[in-house]
């Protein structure tokens, strides 16, 4: 099946399944379009590469279109509702991707991760409060991995271990950005 094949599936399956499962809203149900090219310009930009966190996974936006373009990255999907978490689960085994999902909340999951996984990039669409979340995954991204924010703001907060290094404007409204923070090595004093 071709990239073109597995994203319409995901389209298909996507509005499906929202009919009885709150999986995006109304506004992405209108503009579902905008909101896949939105995740394709994405990785395009940051070249997902090993493996890729997706925190706070959902309906699959913007992880399920970046894993289809990009299959020899291998992404892990964090979701704690356990009706997103089947729908995640069944799209991945219907579009064949190199996927897993996690579901559970992150702050359970990171404990449990395999002791040797570091992942090169963590992206997440509009979860909250990123000075809470990023520390909690931080010792599994590697050195001069990033971290991709989805976010209506230009700024992140200051997060200990990170630098931002980037800024794109996406394509869907005035207030749409993705933001990039890069982990970098901390000197310890001493």
């Amino acid at each position: 099946m071709s990239s073109v094949d597995r994203i319409a599936l995901y389209k298909r399956l996507l509005l499906r399944w929202t009919e009885t499962v709150n999986l995006v809203g109304p506004e992405a149900r209108r503009n579902i379009d905008e909101h896949i090219e939105e995740a394709l310009a994405a990785a395009r930009i940051l070249k997902p590469r090993g493996d890729v966190l997706d925190v706070g996974s959902g309906g699959g936006l913007p992880a399920i279109p970046m894993a289809i373009v990009t299959p020899e990255a291998r992404f892990h999907l964090v979701e704690a509702d356990q009706k997103k978490w089947a729908f995640l689960k069944h799209v991945v085994r219907e579009c064949a991707l190199n996927s897993e999902i996690l579901g559970d909340r992150l702050e359970h999951i990171a404990p449990r991760l395999d002791a040797g996984l570091q992942f090169s990039l963590v992206t997440s669409r509009a979860v909250g409060h990123t000075e809470e979340w990023i520390p909690v995954i931080a010792p599994r991204i590697a050195l001069g991995g990033i971290v991709a924010l989805f976010e209506g703001e230009i700024d992140p907060p200051a997060i200990d271990g990170f630098r931002k290094i980037g800024k794109h404007k996406l394509p869907r409204g005035d207030a749409n950005f993705l933001l990039i923070l890069e982990k970098f090595h901390v000197k310890q004093h001493g």
